[in-house]
């Protein structure tokens, strides 16, 4: 008969005794289990102990969370959380440096635990830290310590950033600055200047003034891994906090000092693997870049805009300059404006009177302008061949290079997500954005001329304009999906993949569909299917078993601490606890906290998990309400969250959790996965009748034969 749920089968260690197995009941108060656990060992004093997990983390037991104890656990009595602070704190102290040393280096480690940082920083010790800090006498390993310690210590969010001092934030500043400073020194300062930027704009003015970007770019080149990823992050929270003319000044200087190339060169396509941290940086790092494009995206154009009006005057001298100066001077001023018309006609502008009409549209707005000016300005031969040969054509049959640079424009913004937010989680960079200076106007260059390229293809005219720019669309997202790694290699394959194949592309995929959709297979497809869903659930349950890295995200930040989560083999226990950076596969004895299936009661994904519904006073990320889902085990008060690292995580944990919980398999990629399935299946099953068109109705069977003596009748031979 298995125990009640409020009672729990534990075990309790102490140094030199001999632990003590008991039943645990959770309606008794924490300080009557901890008299009779110290009666046992013939302890005075109880109030002085604690319980806490032997293993893992080693978490200090409240009424809060002793219902996360579950059966088996092992805890250990130790000194209570009130009395080991009042000890640190004295420690920390001393006038003996070992005994200062180890006090820094418990305090770091214990500062993890909530309850006890409560404790500590109950007796002033935030103060104590400063002060370490501040004199500056202490360095090496004591000063590391003292680092870590504050960093765990201001993680609970008891105490605000912004009651820093200004001596202890330059002290932490200087010690980024400093060239002779232990490595482990300048990772732990670099950590606490990045949680410190977003606080506030204090705070984000003082660490700009400080720490120059040279500093920045000089912890980047360094060949230590975690050294780059703080620098690389401190970077990513300058820029995500400054204003958007700050942000244009950093990116422009950065841009001077050749970062793209950099890290090209030296961490995209270093011997080492770019780790998830890394390529989210450098995901944001590229979006916050493009987003510089988004104040002329959504600006329209001013027609009393000299600046604009030169502009656009620009692109027609740069295409007709030879035979405007050649009539300026025999024409009369309407004879010259009407040539002008002819000329932006030819230019492909819809109002040719009046060209600035077509740039009231935003977005595009005055992104499109720039473009063509660039294009016209440092492709000036590809211009000029463009408008013309659009020129020399037949008026239905040319290519309006204005109106498609506008359409293109547009397309490119949407491919590319500008003017939209960073999310917090994505990791999706294209390496050839950190090869080339200009990279959404050298895009456009190649883009513009593809669309010319396609035009003459499609032999189109001016009816076919929307046809020929959802070609260039499918083009482009279908090239950019294979992440070439450089602006060359783009050009090579987008040119390679002419309209004729995006025909073969599309009669594939129509044919595809067609076959699947013949009442033989429809009804052939429904009797595959169960076989394969059991197929998709034994994978969704192996990837399980493997077991996933998750990151811990907080409501400020982005977090650097990681667990680790897998299934048992024999699918009955959750296996999870946290891990250090650079743990690919923990084993599983490794993993401390347990939560069996059995007691799993459902799965929360989006907006019903617990730890989005913390966050619903702040700005709600649409990206973490995507990957979240939680496990409501016991209880429903308790749960195990998730925010999975990609969207196809999310759906192969959730589907493995609702195999686990017999529930049917409800994420995209089931249905993906069996259409896939179910589509090499049927080519498998349907190989015999290529080419042969298979009828809605079966063929009538034929009547039997008049004479069925040919038949032999067993049953005279049995008698």
């Amino acid at each position: 008969m298995p125990p009640p749920k409020d009672v729990v089968k534990i075990a309790i260690q102490m140094v030199g005794a001999v632990p003590q197995l008991i039943e645990l009941q959770q309606t008794k108060p924490l300080a009557s289990v901890l008299k009779d656990v110290c009666d046992a060992w013939n302890l005075p004093n109880a109030e002085r102990y604690a319980l806490q997990y032997a293993d893992g983390r080693q978490t200090y037991i409240t009424e809060s969370n002793r219902r996360d104890i579950k059966n088996g656990s092992i805890l250990r009595l130790t000194t209570s959380p009130d009395q080991e602070a009042e000890q640190l704190y004295i420690g920390i102290q001393s006038k003996n440096v070992d005994v200062k040393t180890d006090s820094l280096k418990k305090l770091a480690s214990l500062s993890q635990d909530v309850t006890f940082a409560q404790e500590f920083i109950s007796r002033n010790g935030l103060k104590q830290i400063y002060s370490i800090v501040e004199e500056g006498n202490d360095t090496g390993e004591m000063l590391a310590h003292t680092l870590k310690a504050f960093t765990e210590l201001m993680e609970h969010d008891f105490v605000s950033w912004e009651n820093l001092s200004t001596v202890f934030i330059k002290k932490i500043v200087s010690y980024v600055n400093m060239n002779a400073v232990d490595a482990s020194i300048q990772q732990l300062s670099l950590s606490i200047l990045e949680n410190m930027v977003p606080t506030s704009c204090l705070l984000f003015e003082v660490v700009k003034k400080e720490v120059t970007l040279d500093r920045l770019l000089t912890h980047l080149q360094v060949t230590n891994a975690q050294l780059q990823l703080k620098a690389m992050a401190l970077l990513i929270a300058l820029l995500l906090s400054a204003t958007d003319t700050e942000r244009r000044d950093m990116m422009e200087y950065l841009r001077e000092k050749n970062i793209r190339q950099f890290i090209h060169k030296n961490i995209i396509h270093s011997s080492e693997p770019l780790g998830d941290e890394m390529a989210h940086y450098l995901y944001v790092l590229q979006s916050v870049s493009l987003n510089l494009c988004e104040h002329r995206m959504k600006m329209s154009m001013d027609p009393y805009s000299q600046e604009q009006r030169d502009l656009l005057q620009s692109l027609r001298q740069a295409a007709f300059e030879s035979e405007s100066e050649a009539a300026a001077g025999t024409f009369s001023t309407e004879r010259r404006r009407s040539l002008c018309a002819k000329e932006f006609r030819k230019l492909g502008f819809l109002n040719n009177s009046n060209p600035a009409e077509d740039l009231r549209r935003a977005p595009p707005g005055l992104l499109a302008l720039d473009n063509m000016v660039y294009f016209s300005r440092n492709t000036p031969n590809a211009y000029s061949r463009f408008i013309l040969e659009n020129s020399s054509r037949e008026d239905k049959h040319e290519c309006p290079f204005a109106r498609s640079s506008i359409q293109l424009t547009l397309i490119l913004c949407e491919i590319l997500h500008i003017g939209e937010p960073c999310s917090e989680t994505a990791q999706a960079f294209y390496p050839m954005f950190f090869g080339q200076d200009h990279f959404f106007q050298e895009l456009f260059c190649i883009c513009i001329q593809l669309v010319n390229k396609t035009w003459k293809e499609m032999r189109a005219t001016q009816e076919d304009f929307d046809k020929v720019m959802q070609v260039v669309r499918e083009q482009i997202t279908r090239t950019l999906s294979l992440k070439p790694t450089s602006l060359e290699l783009f050009k090579t394959r987008v040119n390679a993949l002419n309209y004729s194949e995006i025909l073969k592309l599309r009669q594939t995929e129509r044919l595809h569909q067609e076959e699947t959709l013949a009442v033989p297979v429809l009804e052939l497809r429904e009797k595959l299917k169960p076989e394969l869903l059991e197929l998709i659930r034994q994978q969704r349950l192996l990837h399980l078993c493997e077991g996933t890295l998750f990151r811990k995200i907080s409501s400020r930040r982005r977090q650097d601490k990681l667990w680790y989560c897998r299934l048992s083999p024999n699918h009955k226990v959750l296996h999870y606890g946290d891990v250090e950076e650079g743990v690919q596969s923990p084993p599983i004895e490794s993993l401390t906290e347990k939560i069996p299936v059995a007691d799993m009661k459902m799965l929360l994904v989006g907006k019903e998990c617990p730890h989005t519904k913390e966050k619903s006073s702040g700005k709600q990320n649409k990206d973490v309400l995507e990957l979240a889902f939680s496990i409501v085990h016991d209880v429903e008060e308790y749960c195990l969250n998730f925010v999975a690292p990609t969207r196809y995580e999310f759906c192969l944990w959730t589907d493995g959790l609702n195999v686990l919980l017999g529930k049917e398999m409800t994420s995209e990629r089931t249905q993906t996965d069996l259409d896939v399935l179910l589509s090499m299946e049927l080519k498998l099953r349907l190989l015999d009748l290529e080419n042969i068109s298979i009828p809605d109705n079966p063929p009538p069977i034929p009547k039997p034969p008049s004479n069925l003596n040919f038949c032999y009748d067993f049953s005279h031979a049995e008698q």
